[in-house]
Formats: structure tokens, C-alpha cells, sequence
């Protein structure tokens, strides 16, 4: 059996980006200020070995635009970590303008074995408008290095930047199918006190991203990147203290933004089967088990909604052991 992998994060906020993206507050978002490092020890919580392996993470700034001094001693200080069990890795986070061939092999002799990229949209405009410093091309080519590289690519994309659009979510997704990363971060845009998104956001220079629209949007996402075979691993921020008590001003922000997805797919899934019921009917959906709650929605709201929908008498959810199908039996009539 292959021991169960757990990620230890270290935060390093903003570290080594000199641009300002209108969105980004990585202070508050992750609520880290203090340094990582400690006499030239990584300060992190169950540093120990164990029977299971682990993944150390570097999150919150982006990487590789660090000096590289710098990026050394903290890759470095990761090297006790990595020798307390064979399958123990590191990931790190960065942009796709700071990847390049020789900082690839320089992150490889280190044990590096996953970058995410953070190319957050493939539509040029919505670059340009976010300041993300970036383009479309600098993340197609950063990908291509990473993953002919052998190391292992997780890409980070956003919904409702400014100029965005569902279409042009819809295309970046595509976009990233082509480049056939291991994994798929979806962080819809939240409107952080004090970005420049924030000021935008009180001028009505910007629209919010509602949680509503989020949901809906990053329903079909999770579609086509199932399709295609390619991991979604996280939808949403993580929810933190500084987010939860006021920071997150406006957007799509939900400490169970996930969940909401994952159930707003199931009910997808569901509409379209019930197309042909009956009204009247007693119906029984089979969901994987441990995912009837996604099915049934918050308050019920899956199972209120279809049955208003397609006039049902009633409807009943059961787990069984599938693999994120739905079974639908339609009771016969008495």
C-alpha cells in the first residue's frame, strides 16, 4: 500500500514578487508575517519521522523570483526533511515568467518534485487588466519546461478577474487541458481589504465574482478537467481568521466553496437524468457513498429544486459504491 502523503505549507508571503497584481494580498490571505526560517532551520510543526510520507510545501510568494541565495538556503534547510523518509518531496509556487531551464536543474538537484504555476488566466486582456506582469505565452512555455523536465506541473488558474468571462474561463481551462498538468488549482476572485481590486471594487470599476456565479462557473470547469483525466485539488481559498473576520470584502468567498461545486455538479448530473420522469414520480438517486450530502445540498437544496423542476412526488438519495456516477430508479406507478 502506498503510505498516505500529507503536506506540511510554509508560507512566504509576497517573497520575491516585485509585482502588484490588483487581487493580491498574500499577507491576509494566508495570515503569515513571520519568517520561515529560525538559525537557518525551517520553523514548521511535526518536522519528525513517521510511517508516512509528506510533502513540503512552499506557498504564498512566488519562488523563484526569490534571490537565489535566498531560494538555497530555504531549499537548504529542506534537506534534513527529505532524508527523514524516501518518499518525502518539495513542491514551491511561482510565476511563469521566473522559470527558466537552469533554474529547473537547479530545483531538481535540491529534490524538488512539483511546481505550480500561477498562469491564473490564458486570455492575455485579463492578464493585463489583473497587472499579473505576465502573459498567456510565458505560462504556456514555464509549463512545457517543467513537464519535459520530468518534474511534476499543478496549475493555479482564477474566475472573475477583471475582463474575464465565463467564455474566457471556459478557454483557459482548455488551455490547460493542452498542457496536461498533473493537477488544477480553481480560485475564484475574492476581493481582499486594501488590494487595489478592493478600490476598484468601491469605484464600480469592478463587478464582483459572487459566490453564486463561482459555483455555477467552476461546476463546468470541474467537467472539463474531469473529462480530460486532470485532477481538480482545490477549488476556493482556504478559508483563514483574517479572511473569515472581514478581509474578504466582496467575491467568492465561502469556507465550503468545494462542497458547494462538487453538489451544484451533482445536481447537474441529476437534471439531466431526470429529464424524461414523469410527474408525480418517486424517484431514488444512487450517488457514491459518502457524497449523498452533495447530492441532497445545503438545506436541501438539490432535492427541493429538482423536485419543483420536474414536478416530482418525491425523491430519495442512497450511497452506494460507485465512482461519481449517479443511478436514478423511477418507483413504477401504484
Amino acid at each position: 500500500m502506498t503510505p498516505k502523503r500529507r503536506i506540511i505549507p510554509v508560507f512566504i508571503p509576497h517573497a520575491g514578487c516585485e509585482h502588484e497584481c490588483v487581487f493580491c494580498d498574500q499577507r491576509r490571505i494566508t495570515g503569515a508575517i513571520a519568517p520561515v526560517l529560525e538559525d537557518g532551520m525551517l520553523k514548521i510543526d511535526n518536522f519528525k519521522p513517521d510511517n508516512a510520507a509528506a510533502e513540503l510545501a512552499f506557498y504564498g510568494g512566488s519562488f523563484t523570483a526569490i534571490p537565489v541565495e535566498k531560494q538555497n538556503e530555504l531549499l537548504t534547510a529542506a534537506q534534513p526533511f527529505l532524508r527523514l523518509n524516501p518518499l518525502n518531496s518539495i513542491r514551491l509556487s511561482t510565476r511563469p515568467d521566473c522559470i527558466d531551464v537552469q533554474t529547473i536543474a537547479r530545483l531538481k538537484n535540491f529534490g524538488v518534485a512539483t511546481v505550480e504555476l500561477g498562469a491564473q488566466s490564458m486570455c492575455d486582456d485579463v492578464l493585463s487588466l489583473s497587472q499579473r506582469g505576465h502573459t498567456a505565452s510565458d505560462a504556456a512555455r514555464a509549463a512545457k519546461l517543467i513537464t519535459d523536465s520530468g518534474l511534476a506541473l499543478i496549475l493555479q488558474m482564477m474566475t472573475g478577474l477583471p475582463g474575464d468571462s465565463r467564455e474566457k474561463s471556459l478557454y483557459t481551462a482548455a488551455r490547460f487541458v493542452e498542457m496536461r498538468p498533473n493537477g488544477v488549482r480553481i480560485y475564484p476572485t475574492v476581493v481582499v481589504r486594501g488590494t487595489l481590486l478592493h478600490d476598484m471594487w468601491r469605484r464600480g470599476d469592478y463587478a464582483e465574482h459572487t459566490v453564486e456565479q463561482a459555483v455555477e462557473l467552476c461546476a463546468q470547469l470541474l467537467e472539463v478537467f474531469n473529462s480530460a483525466g486532470i485532477p481538480v485539488i482545490r477549488l476556493g481559498l482556504n478559508p483563514s481568521p483574517t479572511l473569515s473576520a472581514g478581509d474578504a470584502v466582496a467575491g467568492a468567498y465561502h469556507p465550503a466553496l468545494g462542497e458547494l461545486v462538487y453538489s451544484k455538479v451533482y445536481y447537474n448530473k441529476a437534471a439531466k437524468l431526470l429529464e424524461n420522469a414523469a410527474p408525480g414520480s418517486d424517484i431514488t438517486l444512487a450517488v457514491t457513498r459518502g457524497h449523498v450530502s452533495m447530492m441532497i445540498g445545503q438545506h436541501r437544496r438539490n432535492i427541493e429544486a429538482l423536485k419543483k423542476k420536474f414536478s416530482l412526488h418525491s425523491i430519495k438519495v442512497i450511497g452506494l459504491f460507485l465512482s461519481g456516477e449517479i443511478k436514478i430508479e423511477i418507483a413504477p406507478k401504484k
